[in-house]
């Protein structure tokens, strides 16, 4: 009996919470997004991997499909800015706006944010363009 989508996502995420490598989950979300390709959740979860992995070309990539599929994400719209500041594209300003008008609204979307941003930069200390991000959303 195969898995389903929304369990095999659910194992991915607790492997990712229990501090697996991203580099051996990329596959793990990769083939979520391929049974699932409507699912926006899924794109903000491979991107925010592959930035964690230095990937940001198949961040950009992941994080545009996630924003297209549900724009009103914080997240996806905090791993677009990341991915674009990381390889150069114009438009950061924009999804940083649209990120922070999110997170004005909606407190537990900001602190899921917060815990994100803390998240990726203890895995990946020195993270410059996470800092940039977390300094525009929240100081």
């Amino acid at each position: 009996m195969s898995e389903t989508v929304e369990a095999l996502f659910q194992a991915g995420l607790e492997r990712y919470q229990a501090g697996e490598e991203p580099s051996a989950l990329i596959p793990v979300f990769k083939d979520l997004c391929n049974r699932a390709p409507k699912s926006a959740a899924a794109w903000t979860c491979l991107a925010w991997l592959y930035l964690l992995e230095n990937k940001s070309s198949q961040a950009y990539k992941a994080a545009q499909k996630a924003v297209k599929l549900n724009p009103q994400d914080a997240q996806a719209r905090v791993n677009l800015a990341v991915a674009m500041l990381e390889t150069g594209q114009a438009g950061v300003r924009e999804q940083i706006d649209s990120a922070m008008q999110l997170i004005i609204v909606d407190s537990e979307m900001r602190d899921e944010i917060k815990q994100s941003i803390a998240d990726g930069l203890s895995r990946k200390p020195e993270w410059k363009n996470l800092e940039r991000v977390r300094k525009w959303l929240f100081e």
